[in-house]
């Protein structure tokens, strides 16, 4: 079986081939357009989806030497994001599978993450644990089965990939966030600033970094003032500990009350390196699992992968699914 994989539901463009659980080819073009403003524009990443994705598209094809006339069905995001980067995915895979005779599926984008670790290791066995962090996402969820999942925890208010985002700018780094902190944070002393951690001492699993990007904006407002002088590795690398310590702190939690020990890391803050030492210090007697680097970020491979899976199933109908930008894993 042959599946076309289709991903905007941000700013990444994205196509890949999954044919019999593996991936033959992958594209993800990253649309550079929106640095300037540290942040993503939804208008302008619509715009670069109907750009990029026919190109996207012939590329992964080209490249896994496969023609269309081969293909089985078209597997694309429908949710959650930006609504008008979805329905620039949605519309382009509906009218090209319907030119080809072929299914169209929608695919959700919080469980094409979590599923993108079976890509590396189809040892990985259920029931696990998945901390799915990214720019919109910071849940922790039990995974029984495809499709069986359940909430133990999430964010009240920004999302850890946010957090990252916000605070790079604040600190007048490059966007996205995540990497050029992680970048700046390589030579820094990470015990140099204290940064808040809310909900340590709570034993519920939730999480809120609103409070750190303020807290962070009220310290360079401070030694602004004073003149103090701080190395801007030392801040990076004591946002960043404060971020990753708070996510292994309940992850840990959310082992101790589940009684799971397999653990998976889904989603783009996944590929943060000081996060997944923080998750292997304090979760050393776990089985852990963290996808390839390049299956953290928004990617085609994840939802080819899971479209072909459901393909199989024959459980997704092709003509009955909507766009949705709220989209949970319950739905």
């Amino acid at each position: 079986m042959i599946i076309l994989g289709i991903e905007t539901s941000c700013d990444e463009t994205a196509s890949a081939i999954c044919r019999d659980g593996e991936i033959l080819s992958s594209f993800t073009w990253v649309q550079s357009i929106h640095e300037r403003f540290g942040g993503v524009v939804p208008e302008m990443a619509s715009r670069e989806h109907e750009k990029c994705l026919s190109s996207t598209v012939k590329h992964v094809l080209k490249e896994a030497e496969i023609t269309c006339n081969e293909l089985d069905g078209i597997a694309v995001t429908r949710g959650p994001g930006l609504m008008g980067a979805l329905l620039t995915g949605v519309n382009f895979a509906r009218g090209f599978s319907q030119g080809l005779g072929i299914r169209c599926l929608g695919i959700n984008h919080l469980e094409a993450h979590i599923f993108a670790n079976f890509i590396a290791c189809p040892e990985l066995e259920y029931p696990f644990l998945c901390l799915l962090v990214s720019g919109g996402h910071t849940q922790i969820c039990q995974v029984k089965g495809i499709g069986k999942y359940s909430l133990l925890g999430e964010t009240r208010d920004d999302a850890v990939g946010e957090a990252f985002d916000k605070g790079a700018r604040l600190l007048g780094l490059a966007f996205p966030g995540g990497p050029a902190i992680e970048t700046a944070a390589l030579k820094g002393n990470e015990n140099a600033v204290s940064f808040p951690q809310a909900f340590r001492k709570s034993n519920e699993i939730e999480f809120s970094f609103s409070g750190l990007k303020t807290a962070l904006r009220y310290y360079l407002e401070k030694i602004e003032r004073n003149g103090t002088k701080v190395l801007l590795s030392d801040i990076a690398a004591s946002y960043q500990r404060s971020i990753v310590e708070i996510l292994a702190n309940k992850l840990q939690m959310a082992v101790m009350k589940s009684g799971i020990k397999t653990i998976v890391l889904a989603g783009g803050v996944a590929a943060n390196n000081r996060l997944r030492m923080e998750v292997q210090e304090v979760l050393s007697d776990c089985k852990l699992f963290f996808p390839e680097s390049k299956y953290c970020t928004d990617n085609g491979a994840m939802v080819a992968f899971l479209g072909e899976i459901y393909m199989k199933k024959n459980s997704l109908t092709s003509d009955h699914f909507t766009t949705a930008p709220n989209l949970s894993l319950k739905n």
